[in-house]
């Protein structure tokens, strides 16, 4: 097995505006922070998560230095075509109208979605007329907000936040009913895995329809860079077969994510 430096050293560019060539031995990710467990900044500053930790594995297989580059979701493929970075790791759900505008990677996650709500309310997502008029949060240009939107825009009012942790603050605050969020994220975010959780999950896990949730999860690149997105998947798939993908995984989840 490859040895892994967990963290390497991750320079944090954030809000750069102007154009910035990447050398050989390097490779910038643009990311949103946070999205934990995915990625997120501790209190010493550096970057962790899982996508950080599998995000450096693959630099380190190429022999590379990571560059994590911070960016809002709203302008994060925007970033990508104005080059602030070389491909994007942050969580982006393989769709069909993403794909007309980037190149992915192949898939190397999938999770679930769910529906959550405070302690003490009893809602039925199933029974649609009962959702008349409830307050539902989401982050803004995410594929929950796709899906609320579109299967449930007609009947609920949608909030749209620039952040998950905004959604969650209102949330606390009562000033929603519901979210509608990735599972791992709010499993984390809201500690729903605990009795203590003032959260409370009720809905199944929701992975379809197909195209809102898409095909997994992968890298984006842009369109030219197809030598670039064939040498990372060489390593994600290097990373799958030595056990290394494993290992990261399970210091995050106690179920399987991997496809």
């Amino acid at each position: 097995m490859r040895p892994i430096n967990l963290l390497l050293a991750a320079t944090l560019a954030a809000g750069l505006t102007t154009t910035v060539q990447a050398s050989e031995d390097e490779l910038r990710l643009g990311v949103d922070l946070p999205y934990e467990p995915f990625m997120y900044r501790q209190s010493n500053g550096e970057l962790a998560g899982f996508e950080i930790e599998l995000g450096n594995a693959v630099c380190d297989y190429l022999d590379v230095t990571c560059t994590w580059v911070e960016q809002a979701w709203d302008g994060i493929i925007p970033g990508l075509m104005a080059r602030k970075y070389d491909a994007i790791m942050s969580s982006m759900a393989i769709t069909e109208e993403r794909a007309a505008q980037v190149l992915f990677s192949e898939p190397y996650y999938t999770t679930p979605s769910a529906w959550i709500t405070t302690q003490g309310r009893e809602i039925d997502i199933d029974d649609r007329e009962s959702l008349d008029d409830l307050v539902v949060g989401v982050q803004r240009a995410t594929l929950q907000d796709n899906y609320v939107t579109e299967l449930y825009g007609d009947v609920v009012e949608i909030r749209r936040y620039t952040s998950g942790d905004d959604v969650i603050a209102d949330m606390r605050a009562g000033r929603l009913d519901l979210t509608f969020m990735d599972y791992p994220v709010a499993e984390a975010a809201m500690d729903l895995d605990s009795d203590e959780s003032d959260f409370k999950r009720v809905s199944d896990f929701i992975k379809k329809p197909d195209h809102i949730f898409g095909e997994g999860v992968g890298l984006a690149f842009r369109k030219r860079d197809g030598e670039l997105a064939e040498r990372i998947n060489a390593a994600l798939a290097a990373l799958k077969e030595d056990g290394t993908y494993d290992e990261i995984m399970n210091r995050y989840f106690n179920y399987d994510i991997k496809l």
